[in-house]
């Protein structure tokens, strides 16, 4: 797929480099104010942060050639797509600065946010220097944070954009479990921190996915696919700690996107 045909701005679920979107360009040469028929919002999972080669434009934003937007796009013949996900968003970044694309033309809406707004950024960051009691700490509050306000931001956000795109079809992805316990990885987490982040996930994917379901949107379940691919199974879809390349820990890789994230998005579209 040309770069000229991708919408500019990506998304990050565990760093926090907030990105708000700079003037998006289209396919097809299609002009913003022309509300997109596929829209890609979120954070770094929507953006592809983690699979590599990235598009030119807002580089904090690490938009991926390889993001799932990109690769259903290119696999469905999309008549326009606008990809303004951007890494470091939350749900409030993606209301007031992502939305500009939709309208009501638009026909597809897909969405990957919340995990920075849980602060699992400070949580793996925690986990990974601090040892398994101040990681299980970690984790019950991020799920307490949740709870609390992240309920809140993705009820405003979910209005918003059925607001925008009445006519939309909304598919909002969860996240994967990080970690495949009793695995090969002889360094780093305990089992038993690594089971609390995986729980911790879960609880985020159970919220996310009732608030969807309350908004009349598709939730897509990426944890199937991910099963087996974990960090410490054999053939891992996802990213452990990166020391040369920080923003890139804890991601989907390229295979985590393709036979992942698209294969969950497939499956309900």
């Amino acid at each position: 797929m040309r770069h000229s045909r991708i919408v500019a701005c990506s998304s990050s679920l565990l760093l926090a480099t907030a990105c708000l979107s700079a003037a998006p360009t289209t396919v097809e040469g299609a002009p913003l104010t022309a509300a997109m028929r596929y829209v890609a919002l979120g954070d770094s999972y929507s953006a592809g942060v983690g699979a590599g080669d990235y598009l030119p434009g807002r580089t904090a934003c690490k938009r991926s050639s390889r993001a799932y937007p990109v690769l259903w796009a290119e696999a469905h013949g999309a008549s326009s797509f606008a990809f303004p996900a951007c890494n470091g968003a939350q749900a409030d970044d993606v209301r007031s600065g992502q939305l500009g694309p939709l309208g009501p033309r638009t026909r597809l809406v897909t969405l990957t946010v919340g995990g920075s707004d849980s602060g699992f950024a400070s949580v793996m960051a925690t986990c990974a220097l601090g040892g398994t009691s101040l990681c299980l700490s970690a984790v019950d509050r991020a799920r307490s944070t949740v709870d609390r306000s992240l309920v809140h931001a993705l009820d405003r956000l979910y209005s918003a954009i059925r607001d925008r795109a009445p006519a939309a079809r909304v598919v909002v992805l969860g996240y994967p479990r990080f970690y495949h316990l009793s695995g090969g990885c002889q360094v780093g987490l305990q089992d038993r921190a690594r089971a609390a982040v995986n729980d911790g996930v879960d609880h985020l994917d159970t919220v996310i996915a009732r608030l969807a379901a309350a908004h009349g949107f598709t939730f897509a379940d990426v944890r199937p696919a991910f099963a087996g691919h974990e960090i410490c199974s054999r053939s891992p879809w996802m990213r452990g700690v990166d020391i040369p390349i920080v923003t890139e820990s804890y991601h989907p890789t390229a295979p985590g996107q393709a036979h992942g994230y698209l294969a969950a998005l497939d499956r309900v579209t």
